[in-house]
């Protein structure tokens, strides 16, 4: 029997975890960022919960960590089309802050808010029903202050400039506030799997 020939074997399937546009970074993940990378203490950080809610809240370090913890297995992707596969994260639920702090029925979206003063802008039902964390750590290491250690944001069904780094306040609003890269062109949203990464798209 003759050999196969070289360009008749097909091509290599795409890994169906992948959204369009994007590839598959391996074991590491890039360091982007738009400010300086802060220093913060953990036993000097906290994340506040406020705006149109009936109990604006306020955990330490130690009270974030007493809640009942959670942790997601699955994907990230970044807009710059990178995504990291099968990798994890531990932290606590955005549920389990609001369920705390009570959402008014008005509420709507929310205002992610980091310690820099960088801000971003979600859909309250993107970090509803299981969909986001206030994480500490990744792969079982403490979160790397690179990567928003102590503390990010994680919403991993959206590009990854949503989670934001550094999380300080999660403000409930009854209207869509842009944030730091929404204000400077990129989609509002940003779902990956419809390649919402600019106004327009």
């Amino acid at each position: 029997m003759a050999g196969i020939t070289r360009g008749f074997t097909g091509r290599r399937q795409r890994d169906p975890r992948l959204p369009p546009g994007q590839y598959d970074v391996g074991a590491d993940w890039p360091v982007l960022t738009a400010e300086v990378t802060p220093r913060i203490e953990p036993d000097r950080w906290t994340i506040t919960v406020d705006g149109l809610v009936d109990t604006p809240t306020t955990w330490t370090w130690a009270q974030a960590h007493a809640l009942p913890p959670s942790r997601y297995e699955g994907d990230i992707h970044c807009v710059t089309t990178w995504s990291k596969l099968a990798t994890n994260f531990d932290g606590v639920s955005v549920d389990t802050l609001l369920a705390a702090a009570v959402p008014q029925p008005a509420a709507s979206f929310v205002l992610a808010t980091s310690t820099t003063g960088y801000t971003t802008n979600l859909p309250l039902a993107d970090v509803t029903g299981g969909k986001a964390w206030v994480v500490w750590a990744h792969e079982g290491r403490p979160l790397p202050r690179d990567h928003g250690g102590p503390v990010r944001l994680l919403v991993p069904h959206l590009y990854f400039w949503k989670s934001a780094k550094w999380i300080s306040r999660i403000t409930l609003l009854d209207h869509d506030q842009q944030g730091f890269w929404e204000r400077n062109g990129y989609h509002d949203r940003g779902d990956p799997w419809l390649e919402q990464r600019y106004q327009g798209d």
